[in-house]
């Protein structure tokens, strides 16, 4: 690791309960423990790997604590094939050419030398999300989305940054973060990280919420549903996922339920009304088919809704 100092950024947060209030206050509901690891992160200056089920609010988290600390969101969405000029920067080779060939038409007589230093400068760089965050003077907050999705290669290229928040440019020199970022890196579990890269962040594993939680979840982010309502939907969600699916409804996809039902105008949700809305929560067509097998083999007795049976 490299013997750089890098730059003192003030806290934050001034509690883990601060934390939990502020991101209350963007209608981001966390328990205790991402409460604290946000605030730890704040403090220790470290990044945060949230590990989980696709669609449990990973993403939202980051989005969330730009929100709360006024931070502009720089995201660098991984996928197979990522590599160094799309992570961290390029050179705009065709402007460069450009210029090259400008310098000739107009018989200028200065050498190479003159040449590349001016081809090879900030205005033929093209900062791709890393480097914009190293490199930004207002606060950042760095989303590094699904970063099991990039190769080996990849991710050592993350752990090097990560590790010294600087980046080295041959032609430029080196470049030292201004600050500190928050970086949060997000995971759905289709491949093991590296122990390197693990053992630099703070670990935070997201799961489902609890059925009290997703209830307030529906209450918070769906206008108009009320608490009995909240609550089935909750209820429901909860006996579905703990059937075997290709996909489990994630909170997206539940908030998403929730507002079909209010626009449908429903109050109360029986077995008929969830299963013919099914496909807004499931996206395959055997889940589909479990999910409306349960619900019919549930039907329920007087004032009771649907998917309420004890599981």
């Amino acid at each position: 690791m490299s013997d750089s100092v890098l730059p003192a950024t003030e806290p934050r947060f001034g509690s883990v309960d601060d934390v939990r209030e502020r991101l209350r206050s963007v209608d981001y509901l966390s328990d205790e423990g991402i409460a604290g690891i946000v605030y730890l992160a704040d403090r220790l200056g470290k990044p945060v790997l949230v590990e989980g089920p696709a669609g449990t609010g990973k993403t939202q988290l980051a989005k969330s604590v730009a929100e709360i600390t006024g931070a502009r969101l720089i995201r660098l969405q991984c996928y197979e094939g990522l590599d160094e000029s799309k992570a961290l920067y390029e050179w705009n080779y065709k402007k460069q050419l450009l210029r090259i060939q400008a310098s000739r038409n107009t018989g200028e007589q200065s050498g190479w030398d003159d040449l590349s230093d001016d081809i090879f400068s900030d205005d033929f760089l093209l900062t791709r999300p890393l480097l914009e965050a190293i490199r930004a003077e207002d606060p950042v907050v760095l989303l590094i989305d699904e970063v099991d999705r990039v190769e080996v290669e990849t991710e050592a290229l993350l752990l090097e940054i990560l590790s010294d928040y600087q980046v080295s440019i041959p032609e430029l020199g080196t470049v030292t973060a201004r600050q500190i970022p928050l970086v949060f890196l997000t995971s759905n579990n289709t491949r093991e990280l590296s122990e390197a890269l693990k053992r630099r962040c703070l670990y935070l594993h997201v799961d489902y919420p609890d059925m009290e939680r997703e209830q307030e979840i529906v209450l918070t982010k769906v206008p108009g549903v009320g608490a009995v309502l909240a609550d089935e939907i909750a209820r429901i969600v909860r006996s579905i996922r703990q059937l075997e699916l290709k996909k489990a409804p994630s909170v997206s996809e539940t908030i998403d339920w929730a507002r079909t039902l209010v626009l449908l105008g429903v109050e109360h949700v029986d077995a008929e009304t969830a299963t013919s809305t099914l496909n807004i929560l499931l996206k395959y067509q055997s889940d589909i088919a479990k999910a409306a097998k349960e619900l019919s083999a549930d039907q329920p007795g007087p004032g009771r809704p649907a998917g309420s049976a004890s599981r």
